[in-house]
């Protein structure tokens, strides 16, 4: 129900929520992104809901948290606006172009508009992409950083798990080559784990494509509709 409020642009909902139950701590970089609109648009008990957001966000520390934090103590007062030059880019796309195969992983960002555009979607391009780097300052190339983050994911999701015989099975599952097709396919057989795991990993991802913009100098702004 969270992640629909955010998609939809539903501030008014994504509010009634965080102040009506309890929060899942796996998903606060989604919520703080949300809480920038509620914010824009003044809902009501936006403002207090942002203030716990920040709290949770200290606590827990995980990558991007600290960064994301300091942005919503700006947007509220509560602290120093970060220096950081404001980016319509997508979260969910940078971190898809960030992470994964090594051999694969990596692109570049339109400072222009935010598109990111991956190494496939570059090569595909040919001449046309040759044309733009006749303007260097229009892009910011991403490197890829492989697929070590994403396995370290999934130990730590296992540590999260109380079943023993659940930890071990995915323990196996996280070891090896296909590790990622392994484990997801472990969690198919308990629902609610794998709704779990799909919040935390993507928290982290996008945690972590935050951290990498903020080290680039930017910080996520409303992306173009």
């Amino acid at each position: 129900m969270l992640r629909g409020a955010v998609n939809r642009s539903d501030a008014t909902a994504l509010v009634r929520l965080l102040t009506e139950q309890p929060w899942p701590d796996q998903a606060l970089q989604l919520i703080g992104d949300g809480l920038f609109a509620a914010l824009d648009q003044h809902i009501a008990d936006a403002t207090t809901v942002t203030a716990e957001c920040i709290g949770r966000l200290r606590t827990r520390d995980w990558e991007g948290d600290a960064e994301l934090a300091d942005q919503l103590g700006a947007r509220v007062g509560s602290g120093p606006t970060p220096m950081l030059r404001p980016l319509p880019v997508r979260l969910e796309e940078l971190a898809e172009v960030l992470e994964g195969d090594p051999v694969n992983c990596g692109g570049r960002i339109d400072l222009r508009n935010g598109d990111v555009w991956s190494r496939s979607s570059i090569e595909d391009a040919g001449s046309d992409s040759d044309e733009d780097e006749e303007d260097p300052g229009r892009w910011l190339w991403v490197d890829g950083l492989g697929s070590r983050a994403g396995h370290r994911d999934m130990r730590d999701f296992i540590d999260t798990t109380s079943d023993p015989a659940e930890a071990d099975r995915l323990g196996i599952a996280a070891e090896g080559r296909g590790a990622f097709r392994r484990f997801r396919g472990v969690l198919d057989r308990w629902p609610d784990e794998l709704t779990r795991w799909s919040g935390f990993s993507e928290d982290r991802r996008l945690g972590r494509a935050r951290a990498w913009l903020a080290d680039a100098g930017y910080r996520p702004s409303t992306p173009r509709s």
